[in-house]
């Protein structure tokens, strides 16, 4: 019975001779059909053994030292992975991507420190929170910003939120992750990852549902607005190559000296968009979850007046339950802190 040849050997003894090869090279030197050949290409590729160059009809392969391997990745400023959602490490999955491709190389440190921390922080939450079993994965650079892309098709995280806090819609489940240290498996997470991810980058965005949250710190903006239909959770980040922001300071920006999580911000209108602030129940909702923090900014912005229920059950009532934690009001109207003044006073 006639055996096949080794087509590893004889495309590594070939490339070692001619120094380049394609796959119709092979298939007209055994016979043997393109899907079957293709297979031995690519299991030298994954291995690093050999390296695909051009496109289309001038593709071909070459065979891959160090040096050849450590040129080739630095010219790699993309890299797409699809990952199995089973026993993974977002750390290993960080590291392959820096072996493997010349995103990290000449990046600024601070740069680099924010991008370790919001990409890993990201797949995480897809890792343990989706129920996803597969999670897509894109980081790029340019010469204006580095970009990753994590995507599932899991629960979603506005549906997720939801469902584990009794919510209403996914408005209220938008509010409630905007609040920071706010998380659907305490006993695994501390809730931390978005909120700090949302202040590094200069762009979040998270899109789950037909709900697209946005962060626009380039223009100081942050906002909900409807899109397509998500099935799970997108989360787009992206910031400048040339950015100025270090990890460190947006952390001391809302801890205190032993670097506990202390201090939130909540954008008030978020909550619910196109009405008035006047009940107590609605003031309940917003602070609800808020107790382990020590301040907590009430962002007002947009938000023209505020009722004198809203405001007592805030600044009165729930002050006076929580004397250690400092409520600020920022961007408030005169409306507003007129009302605010008016219920301290009681």
């Amino acid at each position: 019975m006639k055996t096949k040849p080794d087509l590893r050997a004889i495309i590594l003894d070939i490339l070692n001779k001619k120094g380049s090869l394609s796959v119709r090279d092979i298939v007209a030197r055994t016979g043997f059909s393109r899907i079957y050949v293709q297979r031995f290409f690519k299991q030298l590729k994954d291995e690093g053994a050999i390296a695909l160059v051009g496109k289309a009809n001038q593709a071909h392969y070459i065979l891959l030292d160090g040096l050849t391997r450590d040129r080739i990745n630095a010219q790699r400023l993309y890299v797409h992975r699809i990952l199995r959602n089973k026993n993974l490490s977002e750390h290993t999955v960080l590291q392959q991507i820096k072996n493997e491709s010349g995103i990290y190389q000449k990046m600024a440190p601070n740069v680099a420190a924010i991008l370790d921390y919001a990409f890993t922080e990201m797949l995480n939450n897809a890792i343990e929170h989706s129920q996803s079993d597969v999670i897509d994965t894109v980081v790029k650079k340019t010469p204006l910003e580095v970009q990753f892309v994590v995507s599932d098709h899991g629960i979603g995280i506005f549906q997720n939120i939801m469902q584990k806090k009794g919510l209403h819609d996914h408005l209220e489940a938008v509010q409630d992750l905007l609040k920071g240290k706010q998380t659907t498996a305490p006993e695994f997470h501390s809730g931390e990852g978005i909120f700090f991810t949302s202040k590094v980058a200069d762009s979040l965005i998270i899109s789950s549902s037909k709900k697209k949250l946005v962060f626009d710190n380039r223009n100081d903006d942050l906002y909900v607005t409807d899109g397509r239909l998500v099935a799970g959770t997108k989360v787009l980040f992206s910031i400048a190559t040339r950015s100025s922001k270090a990890l460190d300071d947006v952390f001391r920006s809302y801890t205190d000296d032993s670097l506990e999580f202390s201090k939130t911000t909540v954008l008030v209108k978020l909550y619910r968009a196109g009405v008035d602030y006047v009940s107590r129940s609605q003031a309940r909702r917003i602070i609800a979850g808020l107790d382990s923090f020590k301040t907590i900014e009430l962002d007002f912005k947009g938000v023209n007046s505020i009722g004198q229920g809203f405001a007592d059950e805030i600044f009165r009532v729930w002050q006076s339950q929580h004397p250690g934690i400092k409520v600020v009001a920022k961007n408030a109207s005169p409306n507003v802190l007129f009302m605010i003044r008016h219920v301290s006073e009681k």
